[in-house]
């Protein structure tokens, strides 16, 4: 288990983590979210050891993490993919960091062989893409065995192979009954990989449940097909609805739920092609809770491509 309790971090004067709680459990994945300088990088190094805080207190399974006997082998964490001197192998890297725990030089094969680098054990890690340092450092997080695993953004850099292979990983993990806490601004794979969403926005607590209490909403939209939809919309705007017409038969309805307009349109025996709730994406939801929380906000360009000066023309 992950406990953060009350955590304080300042830099210079300013607040990265402002009394921040909340509990990674044992049996689940939990997506770590926020903004960029929302204070999530600052967490995952706080819960290793990697920072003092300036109040509140980081435990992994009850102790800080100085004082874990065997850290690797109670939590493996990927905060920078690149965490290897360039001239080594994966093969020499692994053996060294397992030599540290007494760590059988097997598990460095094994781990291997999980992450996919088996072939390229023995080369040289400067050659490698960003995909193949991830899974390196993945390699790195697994060698241990540990019951928790911190990931900082592990699906940068990886093809859609690579992807699903870590979605099916994380999954297994969790399903063994480890603590799997991942960063990442992939809310796409977030929410077909995760079941508990934790969103941070300026070092706060913005959201913490599980994937469905997140999206549900008390009244969603409804999308509504019909050939009868000139005759049944003014019928549900006597109901209070307000429609939007997509198209000639099909339109959008909020303010009834989907059972209510199905009755209506029985009760006139107008066919109903389609009702169809439409809940929001882990991605709205997301944008929806961290409207406030963003620090770094683009702008729109003052210079669109279109509209760039021609080339003066020659004589």
């Amino acid at each position: 288990m992950i406990e953060v309790d009350g955590l304080v971090k300042a830099y210079g004067g300013r607040r990265v983590l402002d009394g921040l709680s909340f509990t990674a459990v044992p049996g689940r994945v939990t997506a770590f979210l926020g903004p960029n300088g929302a204070g999530k990088s600052t967490t995952l190094r706080m819960v290793l050891g990697l920072g003092t805080p300036d109040a509140g207190s980081a435990l992994v399974h009850g102790v800080r993490y100085a004082e874990l006997r065997d850290p690797l082998r109670s939590v493996g964490a990927l905060l920078d993919a690149s965490a290897c001197h360039p001239a080594r192998s994966p093969r020499a890297h692994l053996s060294w960091l397992a030599r540290t725990h007494r760590i059988p030089g097997a598990r460095v094969d094994e781990v291997l062989d999980l992450v996919g680098l088996g072939p390229a054990a023995r080369r040289p890690v400067r050659g490698f893409s960003l995909g193949m340092r991830q899974r390196l450092g993945i390699a790195v997080a697994m060698l241990g065995d540990p019951g928790a695993l911190l990931l900082d953004e592990p699906m940068n850099g990886l093809d859609p192979e690579g992807i699903q292979w870590l979605r099916g990983l994380l999954r297994s993990l969790a399903d063994e009954g480890r603590t799997v806490l991942v960063s990442s601004h992939l809310m796409q794979e977030m929410a077909v990989t995760a079941d508990h969403v934790l969103v941070i926005g300026r070092g706060r607590v913005l959201a913490d449940g599980g994937i469905a209490s997140l999206l549900e909403t008390e009244l969603p939209p409804v999308r509504l097909v019909t050939p009868r939809l000139a005759e049944l919309s003014p019928v549900l705007r006597a109901e209070g609805a307000r429609v939007v017409h997509d198209s000639a038969h099909r339109a959008t309805v909020t303010g009834l739920t989907s059972a209510r307009i199905g009755d209506l349109a029985a009760q006139n025996a107008y066919g109903v092609h389609e009702l169809t709730p439409l809940r929001p994406s882990l991605e709205e939801a997301y944008l929806r809770l961290t409207t406030e929380a963003v620090e770094y906000r683009s702008t729109e360009p003052t210079t669109r491509p279109d509209s760039r000066k021609a080339a003066p023309a020659h004589a």
